[in-house]
Parts: C-alpha cells; structure tokens; sequence
C-alpha cells in the first residue's frame, strides 16, 4: 500500500485503510472496477457497507484538525482503491463550514486527479458548490480559468457547480458558460448541459424554456 508524504504512518488514515481491508470482495471488487471501465481498482466494499464502515472516522469529534485536510487527502487520493477517493471527498465534505478561500486549490487537485464522473460530480456539486456559494466572488474568476483550461473535467465543474442553487443560480454565469461550450463533442460537457438545464427547470422553466429557444436547440 502506497502512501506518500507526512502522512504516511498518520493513525487516522491507516487505521481506515486496515478497516477497509478486512472487509474487502475480490468479486464486488471486479464488478465495481470493470462499472467504471477497469480504471481503478476497488476493495469491493458496497456503498451502504463503506458508510457504515466510515461512520467513526466520520464523527465529529474524532475529525482531524482542519490544517491537517489537504495532507489527508492527498494522501488518499494517490490510494489505488477508489473507496479512499469516496471517503476522501464526504471527508471533506465535513468541513465545509470552515471553507476557506485558499480550499479551491485542494478541489482542483481532486478533480483534475483520479478523474472520472463518480467523484467529479460529488466535488462540483457539494464542495465547490458550497466553496462559490461562501466566496461568490471566485465564481467568475474559476469558471473563466476551467473553460479555458483544456480539461474537460474542469469544464464540466464549470457548469455543475450551480445544479443545487436553484433560485440562488446565477443565470447570466450559467448562459455564458453554456455558451461557450456548446457545440462541445465531448459527452461528459453535453451530459452536464443538459443536466444543470434540466435541474434549473424545476425552479425557473420560464428561463429554461426561453434559454433553449433563444440559444441554442438542445437535443
């Protein structure tokens, strides 16, 4: 088991990995990895199991200090199994109540690493959604670098961020984003398109109805 950096003997995250390791299926194991196309490699713990197994390390007070995230996650996240990503991002999850400004970097590293819909959609929607809703004045600033960053994960963040504000949405944001990846060849930005318009639909589909008329027909 590869772990890197100060956190390679830290109790905390050892003795979740051991936890994780007495309850490993080598059959869900293959069954989740070859779900996701044989990209990483699993434990094979269910998720109703995974959750009851991560309750303790989940409790409030046994949480490590806030200084101590970034390095815990890292460090999970260069895990090979993918349960470690999953329990990394709720994790994170948890201190979202004491967001700080420079916690978007941390986000970035995580979606741009190990990447694949199953954790990107988590990161987007609770914690940048969170993060952007805290500083709001970020919004334009990340949304401009992803959509010229190249990477299409980045990209799809861009547009999922929002999918939970409902009347909180920023309409002029989200239209300019869209627009500038439509036409896009990329399944996961079409996807994400066409989720966020459908999810604004429940709260504004006057906006939704005139958006697509008026833009763009979606397919």
């Amino acid at each position: 088991m590869v772990i890197q950096s100060l956190f390679m003997m830290h109790p905390y995250i050892n003795t979740l990995i051991k936890e994780f390791k007495l309850n490993a299926n080598n059959k869900i194991a293959l069954e989740q990895s070859a779900y996701l196309r044989n990209q990483f490699e699993f434990f094979g713990i269910k998720t109703t199991e995974r959750r009851v197994l991560q309750q303790t390390f989940l409790a409030k007070e046994l949480l490590p200090d806030k200084k101590e995230l970034g390095g815990i996650i890292s460090a999970l996240w260069k895990q090979p199994q993918r349960e470690c990503q999953y329990f990394a991002q709720e994790l994170a999850f948890k201190y979202t109540n004491q967001t700080e400004k420079s916690d978007i970097e941390l986000y970035e590293y995580m979606v741009v690493n190990q990447s694949w819909w199953d954790t990107v959609d988590f990161i987007a929607t609770k914690l940048m959604g969170a993060y952007f809703k805290k500083f709001p004045e970020q919004r334009a600033i990340y949304v401009k670098k992803w959509l010229t960053s190249g990477n299409v994960w980045l990209q799809r963040c861009a547009l999922l961020f929002q999918l939970k504000y409902k009347k909180e949405t920023d309409t002029t944001l989200l239209s300019d984003t869209i627009n500038i990846l439509l036409g896009s060849k990329e399944f996961f930005i079409n996807k994400a398109i066409g989720w966020i318009l459908r999810e604004y639909s429940k709260t504004n589909p006057e906006w939704v109805s005139f958006y697509r008329k008026n833009s763009f027909k979606f397919t």
